[in-house]
């Protein structure tokens, strides 16, 4: 696999539009350089999915294939929104296509922000040009609708990238803890409403790191979002992120207060699978191995995603990136094989706890003269 390179005219960057690329960038150095994970854990740690000895099926047999947004995904699996908006981020979205267009998943690219500011970082989202067959969403804050990104820029944001979907995310604690960060929230539920009325993509709320809540999930769908993405607590914790960019002791200190906050991803998944049974969900926050996958579908989403994992591959090439997938991938169909399971539609049926496996009457044979049980 062979990353290819593209020429673009090199052209004055506006002072917002540096602002933000150093900020991009330095993001980048935090993510790979520290630990900034949450406090909390995913949860999944508390799932167990049944061991079937006897599976009744081969390896090979195990479909991982789904549907997801009306796309066919090899796996359910997203390579979750990372980057964008800074020269470096260039090569890592190009090898993070180039590896999810051969793999057969699909990538979310990080808020477009940076090109609404300044046109000259827009080839740092576009990825077509590598992987023209990608799954891609389109990102940005659903903050930035009250400040000024208009439902016209939302489809400007998608058509300038060729995306399937477009991403809003929701990122109030991240906003809160960065300077200057944009903390007007009211009534942006309608605008969130109006976009999607006005796109001819979907449109995928997504929180960042923190998890949504039930209520809130349920208002986003009825405001015509098609999928939540959980992004729970268990994964990177952007407060933490913005603690450590702030460059101040008693900043970072505030944000460290913030290093449990949220839902963890296991749980809001599973909350939000009972209580709106026909919602599509996407569950990140901490996935991390395949076997995460297969968990995070028993307990209720449609696909799972994930950043970190794929981030310090991306920096390196293409196939360091397609390593890393194939590993997930091929872990997401042992678990179903050893489960018992031929595809994802199987693995709710799959969890395991204790007592879970009912008394069963074995009938006698020939070499037994009466009938026993097993639990």
């Amino acid at each position: 696999m062979v990353l290819k390179r593209t020429r673009f005219a090199v052209v004055d960057k506006s002072p917002v539009a540096r602002i933000i690329e150093a900020r991009k960038s330095r993001h980048l150095d935090i993510c790979l350089e520290e630990d900034v994970a949450s406090t909390l854990d995913t949860g999944f740690g508390r799932v167990r999915l049944r061991h079937e000895a006897l599976p009744e099926c081969a390896l090979e047999d195990v479909e991982t294939a789904i549907e997801f947004l009306g796309h066919r995904l090899a796996a359910p699996l997203v390579i979750s929104s990372m980057t964008g908006g800074t020269e470096r981020a260039r090569a890592i979205n190009d090898n993070l296509a180039i590896a999810a267009q051969a793999a057969g998943v699909a990538l979310a690219l990080g808020s477009q922000r940076a090109a609404l500011e300044d046109v000259a970082l827009l080839p740092t989202y576009r990825v077509r040009d590598v992987a023209p067959n990608v799954v891609l969403f389109a990102n940005i804050g659903a903050v930035q609708l009250n400040y000024g990104v208009t439902v016209d820029d939302t489809r400007r944001i998608v058509e300038s990238i060729g995306a399937n979907a477009l991403y809003l995310h929701l990122n109030p604690l991240q906003e809160a803890l960065q300077p200057r960060g944009d903390t007007n929230f009211r009534s942006l539920l309608p605008r969130i409403a109006a976009v999607c009325r006005a796109l001819d993509v979907p449109v995928i709320a997504k929180s960042v790191g923190s998890g949504i809540s039930v209520r809130t999930a349920a208002r986003l769908l009825d405001a015509g979002v098609a999928a939540i993405d959980i992004a729970g607590a268990g994964g990177t914790s952007w407060a933490r992120v913005e603690g450590r960019r702030a460059g101040d002791p008693t900043r970072e200190a505030l944000a460290e207060t913030f290093a449990d906050w949220g839902y963890p991803t296991a749980e809001a998944t599973e909350a939000l699978r009972l209580a709106i049974p026909h919602a599509v969900i996407v569950a990140s926050g901490g996935i991390r191995t395949g076997v995460e996958i297969a968990k995070a579908i028993a307990v209720g989403a449609n696909v799972a995603a994930a950043g970190l994992p794929f981030l310090e591959p991306a920096t390196r090439s293409a196939e360091a990136v397609s390593e890393t997938i194939d590993v997930m991938i091929a872990g997401y169909r042992i678990a179903l094989f050893v489960s018992g399971c031929r595809n994802a539609s199987d693995l709710p049926g799959a969890r395991y706890s204790r007592g879970s496996d009912a008394t069963v009457t074995v009938v006698p044979s020939s070499a037994t003269s009466k009938a026993s049980t097993v639990v």
